[in-house]
């Protein structure tokens, strides 16, 4: 400034015009700060000499004070029993024996005195003899009661002087304990001097350094005061605050200074007048200021600011910052505010810029973070209202929220699928509402033009007013004036309408708002219609696996069965259940899992599922159900590895595929388990016990070529046996034992629940907020078939035996009420029983089971199994498998380790077999007619 213009930047090479030398005198002169500084530095140096010296001469007077008292008890105790001192107070002339002893004593303790008396006080020693006789001058009443006494008294006069006396009074006794008189010891304390004197020069030594050090710490000081004020003398400083003030206060430019803590140090006139700062603004903190958003933070923050324009009222202020300490952390900034407000046309248009691109970077990230259609229109919504719109509606085509391809003929009636802003403030039509658009409507005209439209002034839009005129009224009362709709396009495929309307306390719509509606609607319609084909993707692929999971409980009374199965967040899955009615009063329970999503995972679930269906028929061992399932995914995983597979398919590969295969036998009360890599099955006991299997864990299937294990447990009547994929127990946020730990706990106790309830307890306990994984969940209730509907007996390889077998099964069916059932029930037991005998082999055995239907097994030890066919007319044989299987609803074979078994099922219908209905004369003459004669 040129305020400042007549002082040179270096005042060490150009002293101030004006300095004179008489301006140069002393830095210890005493007018001056550092001279008044050095001569109090003295006087505290002094005065602290003065303390020292004084509590020296103190300390040595109270240390010579008690070692007077020590030596004294010392040697007054030392005479006192020396021997034959008692024996010279009973003496005829103690003063004689103890006169020449006390003073050797004294002279050899370095004691004042050392006096023997009495019992009452009479001197017998003293230094002076003129003294001996006389009364002792100190208290001896405690001494003649065996206490020492030390005091402080004064006496005749001592060889030492004069000074203070310190003796000490002991008491002299005999043999007997008895005090014969007193002897007391004293030195006289008279000088210290002596013990202080050599450590005084050591005082004034030190006195005499700090007081040097004062002048140099002055000095240093004084020079580093010249330097920071240029050697400038006070009147000079005061002079040079004047000018800065008056200049300060004088210039257009708006100055403030703050410090490290943000509170306002300094504010010149014009600062004052641009940001409207109240009279008490110094030394208040910034915040407490209310200023506008801009200049609050840019007074709080501690960032260098070069040229930034800020928004203060209706005026733009160009602002530089810069810190107080450029070169150190003390904190504190100067600011200095010009206005600009002439600029503001300019700026308003740049911050509005900024604002756009600021919402469309908003837009890039907050749209479309899922794949829920609803979701991405809501979130476009959220992002213009209020920044952009007062209030956004998002209509979509029907269509698009069922994920299908939109076509031309859906677009007059579109749905109501998101809303933005305060909706209170104008009628429009609700959420999920359909909307049937006239031709004339913006909506309706940006859809079939493909571009946005733009109504500056809705009181003049007829086609706006004529699609709801009541409605138009009532939302153009409560101030809507002017609205943007813009088409949602993907792939040149429509999806919707965007509106962006604006209240009449806000501007109006231009044609750059239409331009900036239109690029944030081709964002938001890229991210729809991502979640439209995931929709139409995982619809199709909940449709796929909801087709193949079980829809309905089978038939059967071995279980008592609830299941539970819910999708991950990433989709539909590989997990399936299954629960497969065997005969033999036997039900298979089936729990698997192919690692991945979608339709690939759910096609190839159905296709194992199909298998495992196809195994339980043949009604193989457990294990080797497994072995059929391993060498089936080998060979899908070999078709996806030939050159003529599509490549890139989705879950190329099965490998990962687990199973668990489970048989209940409710005859036995035994269930016979095998898994592949699958989680272990819980078994929670009648009495509330959880345990487990202990099955064998073998590969996983698709390995090919690994064994598989099964073991046989024997289950009482109650049990229940729990079956999950490892989705259950086993996420992101524990591992599975943690998980194995948590199932145990909720199934603890749930001896008295029902299969659903123990489902429902379990699914609470366990199921995760957000899960990753399928969850499929299966709780089978075991029961035992009731001895008294079972019926089994031994049959002796003898044909003439054949009736007796009948007579017998007649009576058992006389017995369970199902006499009507004797005839085919009987034919089929002697055509099992007669086949049996003729070609198998011991033991044979029958047995008769009344459940939901009559079973019928026969049982031999032979391997060969029977063959259907149709006889000729010319053969002997071969019928006896066509009437059962006329007369049986079903029938089959089923191997076990001593043989196998021929079945039969009969459905019973109010005591009757299905079969009952078939006259038997006109059947038989069926079979025996040749069509070939």
């Amino acid at each position: 400034m040129e305020a400042f213009s007549e002082r040179p930047l270096s005042p060490e090479r150009h002293p101030p015009v004006g300095r004179s030398r008489k301006g140069r005198a002393s830095r210890l002169d005493p007018r001056s700060a550092a001279g008044q500084v050095f001569l109090l530095q003295v006087v505290i140096v002094v005065l602290l000499v003065v303390a020292a010296v004084v509590g020296m001469v103190l300390q040595a007077a109270s240390d010579a004070l008690q070692q007077g008292r020590r030596e004294s008890v010392v040697a007054a105790q030392s005479f006192a029993s020396a021997p034959g001192v008692a024996a010279a107070l009973q003496s005829r002339d103690p003063s004689a024996v103890l006169q020449p002893r006390a003073e050797a004593a004294r002279k050899r303790t370095g004691m004042d005195f050392v006096v023997v008396m009495s019992t009452k006080g009479i001197r017998y020693t003293y230094p002076y003899p003129q003294e001996i006789g006389k009364k002792f001058v100190g208290a001896i009443a405690p001494a003649l009661q065996g206490r020492t006494v030390i005091e402080q008294a004064g006496g005749p006069p001592l060889p030492a002087g004069r000074g203070t006396d310190v003796q000490a009074v002991v008491p002299v006794t005999d043999s007997r304990g008895k005090v014969v008189g007193l002897v007391s010891a004293g030195i006289t304390v008279k000088n210290v001097a002596g013990l202080w004197l050599p450590q005084l020069s050591i005082i004034l030594a030190g006195g005499a350094v700090a007081l040097a050090l004062a002048m140099t710490g002055t000095t240093l000081v004084s020079r580093r005061l010249r330097r920071q004020t240029f050697g400038l003398a006070p009147l000079e400083l005061a002079q040079l605050y004047e000018h800065h003030d008056a200049v300060l206060h004088a210039v257009r430019e708006g100055v403030l200074i703050t410090d490290a803590d943000g509170r306002l140090l300094l504010a010149n006139d014009e600062a004052t007048r641009l940001l409207g700062l109240p009279a008490d603004a110094r030394g208040r903190s910034v915040r407490e200021l209310r200023l506008s958003e801009p200049v609050m933070s840019l007074l709080s923050s501690r960032e260098e600011v070069t040229d930034e324009v800020l928004r203060a009222g209706d005026r733009l202020l160009a602002v530089n910052k810069r810190p107080t300490y450029p070169q150190g952390d003390r904190g504190g900034s100067v600011v200095t505010l010009r206005d600009t407000t002439e600029l503001a046309e300019i700026s308003g248009r740049a911050e509005v810029s900024r604002e756009r691109l600021k919402l469309l970077y908003e837009a890039g990230v907050r749209i479309g973070t899922t794949l829920d259609v609803r979701r991405t229109a809501q979130e476009l919504a959220d992002v213009a209202a209020p920044q952009f719109a007062d209030l956004v509606t998002v209509d979509l085509l029907d269509a698009v929220l069922r994920g299908w391809e939109p076509t031309a003929e859906g677009w007059r009636h579109l749905c109501r699928a998101a809303i933005g802003g305060d909706q209170r403030m104008t009628p429009v039509y609700p959420l999920d509402e359909v909307i049937a658009f006239s031709p004339r409507t913006p909506q309706m005209r940006t859809l079939q033009e493909g571009r946005g439209m733009l109504e500056t002034d809705l009181r003049r839009s007829d086609g706006w007013r004529e699609q709801d005129p009541e409605r138009a009224r009532k939302a153009l009362e409560a101030g809507l004036r002017s609205l943007v709709a813009v088409p949602l396009r993907a792939r040149n495929v429509p999806l919707g309408v965007a509106n962006f309307y604006r209240m009449a306390d806000s501007p109006a719509f231009d044609p750059e708002d239409l331009a900036f509606a239109e690029e944030l609607a081709v964002r938001a319609a890229v991210a729809l219609d991502n979640a439209r084909r995931f929709t139409r993707e995982h619809t199709m692929a909940v449709a796929l696996q909801r087709s193949l999971l079980p829809r309905g409980q089978p038939e059967q009374d071995a279980l008592e069965v609830a299941w539970r199965y819910l999708p991950s967040e990433a989709g539909v899955g590989g997990d399936w259940f299954d629960v497969i009615p065997l005969p033999g009063a036997r039900v298979a329970l089936v729990m698997g899992d192919v690692v991945g999503h979608g339709l690939h995972a759910a096609a190839t679930m159905g296709r194992l599922r199909t298998a495992v269906h196809n195994f339980s028929t043949l009604d193989l061992p457990v294990d080797e159900v497994l072995g059929n399932l391993d060498d089936l995914v080998v060979r899908m995983d070999n078709e996806k590895n030939r050159g003529d597979a599509v490549e890139g398919q989705e879950g190329e590969g099965v490998t990962g595929a687990t199973c668990l295969y489970a048989v209940y036998d409710s005859v036995a009360g035994t269930c016979t388990t095998a898994r592949a890599g699958h989680p272990e099955p819980v078994v929670v006991r009648p009495d509330g016990t959880v345990t487990c299997l202990g099955v064998p864990v073998s590969a996983p299937l698709g390995l090919g070529g690994y064994p598989f294990e099964s073991v046989e447990v024997s289950l009482p009547e109650g049990s229940q046996l729990v079956l999950y994929t490892d989705g259950l127990v086993e996420n992101r946020a524990h591992d599975f034992d943690v998980g194995m730990e948590r199932l145990r706990r909720a199934l603890g106790g749930s001896g008295t629940r029902t299969p659903e309830e123990t489902c429902q307890a379990v699914i609470d306990a366990l199921k995760p907020s957000r899960p990753s994984d399928d969850i499929a969940l299966l709780t089978a209730r075991t029961r035992r078939f009731p001895r008294s509907r079972m019926a089994e007996w031994d049959v002796p390889p003898d044909p003439a035996l054949v009736p007796s077998v009948r007579a017998r099964c007649r009576e058992t069916l006389l017995e369970w009420g199902l006499e009507e059932t004797g005839f085919a029930t009987e034919l089929i037991v002697s055509e099992l029983v007669t086949n049996a005998i003729r070609y198998g082999s011991p033991p044979i055995g029958v047995r008769l089971l009344h459940g939901r239907c009559l079973i019928c097994e026969v049982s031999d030890g032979s391997g060969t199994s029977p063959r259907l066919r149709r006889a000729a007319a010319t053969d002997e044989g071969g019928r006896g498998l066509f009437l059962v299987a006329q007369f049986a609803q079903r029938w089959g074979t089923r191997y076990t380790t001593r043989g196998k078994v021929i079945w039969t099922e009969q459905l019973l219908h109010d005591g009757e077999s299905a079969a009952s209905g078939v006259a038997p004369v006109d059947f038989l003459l069926d079979q025996f007619d040749d069509p070939g004669v």
